[in-house]
């Protein structure tokens, strides 16, 4: 490679890295502006006294120059005055055609030169200041070429200065002239002067030297005392911000700390202030709250405790009494028929009662954090197989088909094995509830970090906002539907609750028409943390996160087609043991 290429390729290496690294100081600058409202106090401080400043400057400044050159124009125009009087005095007798006009001229001009005492060759101090005065004879046609028209530097005077005093009137101009000492500011004032028989223009150059002197230091002085009021503004700025802000920021701190379980923390309450007032408020604000989780914790507790007592102490006359049932519903035959029909209601009622308090027993160890997982390899379609044997009486009494989509190869996950399968009974048993006689698609997938399971139905669907209501417990969309099965109102709660224990998650789609939608996605192996699924929530693929096709090995077949062992007959008790919407 040649070293041209190789020194290119460097400087744009280098540009890139220049460019990230402004970036990120960028980034950093506006996140600090967002989270600082110390830093936007200070820099708005500043940015309104700068222009207050400025301003102030401005004005300070435009009203000395403009005093400074209207007190000089006044001097200039007096000294003027007395300067023509001298020397219209001294060329009334000059001849008109006189040859030695030049001489006259300095003449003339040494009596405005000469002060008392003191003699300058071509300045005079007087109130308004040292000037240099310049005659010009008005009938000469180019003074650029002719010397002998004129005394003093008449090349300083504007060329549009001397035509208005041609015209007989007074006039004065200010411009910049180079001399040996540099640039130089001058105020020239121009008067006609009467003679005999010609034409004169006395012209007196003020240099403004010394104003320009006392306008650079005004503006220094302006320029340093500006920047140290705005030292000083941004120091109180960031002294008073800082009495407000600090007290905010340790309530936002103890807030967090209080947020995240450390109830006893409170803020200082120093003076009578509004900080102070502000502390009072939040400490009191904070014991109410802390008073208040205290006995929600209690209230809880008892809540738990009474649950599992109850449901203990009712199985032993549960057991009596399904035992006596157990009894009559053996020796129905023997009974009239309203007799016998009575004892299948019994049964029938207290197998949904066993499911109740079995439910009520694992929402309690559930709420005191006792339950544990008995994890093992298990192939997730065989928990399907299992689960779908289970509601195959309420599907064929439905009316409903079910289409399933599986890979042909094993989806292999560490799970617990009796609690997946009851989530799976349950999101089937409900889907078939809800499905109003039309298909149910179940669908498996799998990737290289989880494994998901999607029940979809395509009956009266969810509201808006139910989509987590469905989990509450106790919870129905519509009590007043005719429902397939007696659930408790516990089951999706409890599968929520045994999809988190496993550290994945259950969750629920639906369209009012279009039916809705489970997913369960699990870890393949505990301690994953999930950040995606297999398979999509929202099945018609409006959803924010992309639809995702099942693998081409998947299978589709209706359920009348499936492995024999999905609809193996399950006893009462078991096809009540699901939850439903």
């Amino acid at each position: 490679m040649r070293p041209g290429a190789q020194q290119a390729r460097t400087l744009a290496h280098r540009g890139r890295s220049l460019g990230a690294d402004l970036r990120r100081r960028w980034a950093g600058l506006g996140a600090l502006w967002r989270r600082s409202l110390q830093l936007r106090i200070v820099v708005s401080t500043l940015a309104l006294s700068s222009s207050v400043v400025f301003v102030l400057g401005m004005v300070l400044q435009t009203q000395i120059t403009t005093k400074l050159i209207s007190e000089k124009d006044r001097a200039a125009y007096v000294q003027t005055e007395i300067s023509v009087k001298k020397v219209e005095r001294e060329l009334l007798g000059v001849d008109p055609v006189s040859e030695n006009l030049q001489s006259k001229f300095a003449s003339a001009l040494a009596t405005l030169t000469a002060a008392p005492g003191v003699h300058e060759a071509a300045t005079n101090h007087t109130e308004a200041g040292a000037f240099t005065p310049v005659l010009i004879d008005g009938r000469a046609a180019d003074l650029a070429t002719t010397n002998s028209s004129s005394v003093g530097p008449f090349h300083e005077v504007p060329a549009e200065l001397r035509k208005m005093v041609e015209s007989g009137d007074w006039a004065s101009q200010n411009t910049t002239v180079v001399r040996e000492s540099g640039r130089t500011p001058i105020y020239v004032i121009g008067a006609p002067v009467r003679s005999a028989g010609r034409a004169v223009q006395l012209y007196l150059i003020f240099p403004l030297t010394a104003e320009q002197r006392t306008v650079d230091v005004v503006q220094s002085t302006l320029f340093v005392g500006g920047l140290v009021l705005l030292l000083l503004l941004a120091g109180i700025a960031n002294l008073v911000t800082r009495q407000v802000v600090h007290p905010v920021r340790q309530a936002a701190e103890i807030a967090e700390r209080f947020a995240d379980g450390n109830l006893e923390e409170r803020m200082s309450a120093v003076g009578e202030d509004d900080v102070a007032r502000l502390a009072e408020s939040f400490n009191e604000m904070a014991g109410s709250i802390q008073n208040q989780i205290q006995q929600l914790e209690e209230f809880g507790t008892l809540q738990r405790r009474f649950t599992s007592d109850v449901s203990h102490e009712l199985r032993t006359p549960l057991t009596t009494v399904r035992m006596a049932a157990d009894v009559l519903h053996a020796s129905r035959e023997q009974f009239p028929a309203g007799l016998a029909r009575s004892t299948e209601l019994l049964v029938n009622e207290l197998d949904r009662f066993e499911v109740l308090l079995a439910d009520l027993l694992e929402i309690s160890r559930l709420d005191a954090g006792v339950a544990d997982l008995s994890v093992e390899s298990v192939d997730v379609r065989s928990l399907v197989d299992r689960s779908m044997a289970a509601v195959r009486v309420i599907a064929h009494n439905a009316g409903a088909e079910v289409d399933l989509r599986m890979p042909e190869t094993e989806v292999v996950a560490d799970i617990d094995f009796r609690r997946v399968e009851r989530i799976l009974r349950n999101l089937l048993a409900n889907a078939v509830d809800h499905s109003e006689g039309r298909p149910v698609e179940v669908r498996v997938a799998e990737d290289s970090e989880a494994v998901a399971v999607t029940v979809r139905d395509h009956g009266v669907g969810l509201r808006p906002g139910q989509e987590e209501l469905v989990f509450t417990r106790f919870w129905r969309a519509d009590p007043s539907r005719n429902r397939q099965t007696g659930g408790t109102g516990l089951g999706l709660a409890i599968s929520l609750e045994d999809a988190r224990l496993h550290g994945g998650w259950l969750d629920a789609w639906g369209e009012v028409g279009l039916g809705a939608c489970f997913r369960l996605t699990l870890p393949k192996r505990p301690g994953i943390e999930l950040t995606g699924s297999p398979l999509p929530l929202n099945p018609t693929g409006t959803s924010a996160s992309p639809p995702l096709t099942p693998a081409p090995s998947a299978q589709v077949a209706p359920v009348e087609q499936q492995d024999e062992l999905r609809w193996q007959t399950v006893g009462a008790g078991s096809q009540r043991q699901e939850d439903e919407l």
